[in-house]
């Protein structure tokens, strides 16, 4: 019989929190670092935006049905481009023809940070196989009264510490950096003229701006713009704000009250070099960070993970090697992560402008998914599930799409 596996997992938000419960779900011991308190962990003001394939990795993990309650389920996607004044709009039956599922029945789901973290720090608390070491390490006893033990060294060390990931520079892993100039605004706001079940995307000469529900006329706006504007609209009193925010907005839509203090954050792409070195392997955004046009962040870093679980259950079972894990797990990751990154990346350059050249191809284009259903069928699969629709199940040579790596700078 194979012998209990060791992993230990840099960083506990909610990629770092799901891992950890996905290897110990996977028969693994896990041990969970992260230097932030849990107070810290908890109170974020951020939401999420949940696709199929998150849902499918939350309820393999028993976590689905208590989460439901605080999510909101939106049955329509409307893509708009704002440029050239037309707009496509995606429903639940563009997943898949004939679905009738209670799942199916939605294109997504909305949900904010602080109940999500607070269920995966709760299953972490409670899971047998999981150990959870939050805020700083205590410093070392100056005359121990006994010889510290020796901890066993992990067959398995994760990052998931971040876009800085102290993990992944401690491997020597560098990135390719593409900054886009941009910072996303994060608000709430109460909305009239759109209904509780519908998400917005609007493609704005100035970038991106989601509109996304979370029930009771309440919406979470990600309104992408050049970022002096971005930290200008940040600094507005409320009045100013919904003012500023009325302007923007399509005339049907009018904002009512300013629910929590709008956040600037930068936004841009990044990509590490590799996705592991000897045991150490990225996941989430110490990996790959993309734009948040379209919600894909969340889900691409829980994809990593269902790809990482399926590799896990493989190295309990005694079918694989744990020193494989790493390489299996990047050549299987690379396409979807890469795909993902050059799609949102596209998105933004070709719409965030006024350029008269690109004008025609963003009216055919949009023109094209509104006449086709299976290019919308195709466009939201992709969107929805990732390239490959979700972990390989295939044997270990399986190799993940081919596509070129984008030039762009490298750091360290």
């Amino acid at each position: 019989m194979p012998s209990l596996l060791h992993a230990r997992v840099h960083g506990a938000g909610p990629t770092g929190a799901v891992a950890a419960l996905a290897l110990a779900a996977a028969g693994w011991q896990v041990k969970v670092q992260d230097p932030s308190p849990r107070v810290a962990l908890l109170c974020r003001a951020r939401a999420y935006a949940f696709t199929h394939s998150s849902q499918r990795l939350l309820e393999r993990l028993d976590l689905w049905a208590a989460l439901l309650p605080s999510l909101a389920p939106f049955h329509q996607l409307r893509l708009i481009d704002a440029g050239c004044g037309r707009s496509v709009p995606f429903s639940h039956e563009d997943l898949g023809r004939g679905s009738s599922s209670k799942v199916e029945a939605a294109v997504g789901w909305i949900g904010q940070h602080q109940p999500l973290m607070a269920l995966l720090l709760k299953r972490l608390d409670q899971h047998p196989r999981v150990r959870l070491q939050l805020g700083p390490s205590p410093a070392p006893d100056p005359t121990p009264r006994q010889p510290p033990v020796a901890e066993r060294e992990p067959d398995l060390v994760l990052a998931a510490d971040g876009v800085d990931s102290p993990t992944r520079r401690g491997a020597g892993i560098s990135l390719w950096r593409l900054s886009y100039q941009q910072a996303c605004l994060a608000a709430q706001v109460e909305l009239r003229g759109l209904d509780d079940n519908e998400a917005w995307e609007l493609l704005r000469p100035e970038g991106p701006f989601g509109v996304l529900p979370l029930g009771k006329r309440h919406f979470q706006l990600v309104w992408s713009a050049p970022t002096p504007r971005s930290r200008r609209r940040e600094d507005l009193s409320a009045v100013a704000f919904l003012d500023t925010l009325a302007g923007v907005l399509p005339d049907q839509l009018q904002p009512d009250a300013l629910l929590d203090h709008p956040r600037a954050f930068p936004v841009g792409l990044h990509l590490a070099r590799r996705l592991h070195r000897g045991n150490t392997v990225l996941i989430g955004e110490s990996a790959h960070r993309c734009h948040p046009v379209g919600g894909q962040g969340l889900n691409l870093c829980w994809r990593d993970v269902a790809v990482l679980q399926h590799l896990a259950e493989r190295a309990a079972k005694g079918r694989l090697s744990p020193a494989r894990i790493g390489s299996i797990y990047a050549r299987q990751r690379w396409g979807d992560v890469i795909f993902t990154l050059l799609s949102t990346d596209l998105l933004v350059r070709l719409f965030s402008n006024r350029h008269p050249l690109l004008l025609p191809p963003r009216r055919l284009a949009m023109a094209l998914l509104g006449r086709f259903g299976w290019l919308r069928c195709q466009a939201l699969g992709v969107m929805t599930h990732g390239v490959g629709g979700g972990p390989r199940t295939v044997g270990d040579d399986a190799s993940p799409l081919a596509l070129a790596r984008p030039r762009i700078s490298v750091s360290r």
